[in-house]
Formats: structure tokens, C-alpha cells, sequence
């Protein structure tokens, strides 16, 4: 399924993209679509630059408070991939790119993802679903 959905992708993810940047260059002009390709494509550069080096010091944090930093391992890897979404040039990709670095729309996402992957929400992943255990010595423990 995977296989199709990438074939499918790569075959028609250039073709998308030639279409709409003609569309784009016959409404404003050719020099003017691709200066808006370049354009949008530095400031997607500067604002993942500037959310990944945000997201280093989060797992940071985490990790020193003694946490999994499984969020913010998540983020930072939707960032990577809007990141390469900006380096492929075309309105289409670098409009991809740009949602997902929009940190509202990069949690749906994210719950999206963890739902359809069967994940348990964050709030929930911390808890230990068994019984608790408690250990006792010798001399703590009495019988009822």
C-alpha cells in the first residue's frame, strides 16, 4: 500500500507541481512566480531554523528532567520533513512544508498520525496501565 501511495507520488508530485507553478506564472508572470518560490522558500528555511532549535532545547529539558521526549521527537522530525518539503522547488511542496510548521496544525497532524498508528494519546503514555507495586523489606511488611 505504502509502495503504490510513494509510486504514485513520485510520478505525479512533479506533474502537480509543473501545472501549478504555469498556472501561478501565467497569472503574475514567470520571473515574479519564481521569485515567489525563492521567497517562500527562505522564509520556510528561517522558521524551521529557528523551531529546530527550539525543539533541541525541549528534548533537552526532557531528557534532563528524566522524560521520554517522544513529542518533541516527533515534532522535530515533522520539521525535518517540512524542511525537505521546502527544499523541493514549486508552490505545492513549499505550501506542504509551511502547514507543517505551524505548530497548531503540526499537532493535529501528529494525533492524527498517532491515532491511525494506534499510539495512546500523550496524556496517557506516562501511565503504567498494570497494577502498582510496591516493594517491601522484611521488617516493613505484616501479614493482615
Amino acid at each position: 500500500m505504502i509502495g503504490r501511495f510513494l509510486y504514485f507520488a513520485l510520478l505525479l508530485g512533479p506533474i502537480v507541481e509543473i501545472a501549478v507553478f504555469v498556472l501561478v506564472a501565467q497569472s503574475i508572470g514567470f520571473w515574479s512566480a519564481l521569485a515567489g518560490i525563492l521567497l517562500l522558500s527562505l522564509v520556510g528555511a528561517a522558521i524551521m531554523s529557528r523551531q529546530g532549535f527550539s525543539l533541541v532545547a525541549e528534548i533537552r529539558t526532557t531528557i534532563g528532567a528524566g522524560r521520554m521526549p517522544a513529542r518533541a521527537l516527533a515534532d522535530a522530525t515533522l520539521v525535518g520533513v517540512a524542511g525537505l518539503l521546502l527544499l523541493v522547488p514549486g508552490y505545492v511542496t513549499d505550501v506542504l512544508g509551511l502547514l507543517l510548521l505551524i505548530p497548531p496544525l503540526r499537532h493535529g497532524f501528529y494525533r492524527w498520525l498517532a491515532h491511525r498508528m494506534g499510539i495512546a494519546p500523550a496524556a496517557q503514555a506516562g501511565r503504567p496501565s498494570g497494577p502498582k507495586v510496591i516493594e517491601l523489606d522484611n521488617d516493613e511488611f505484616r501479614s493482615p
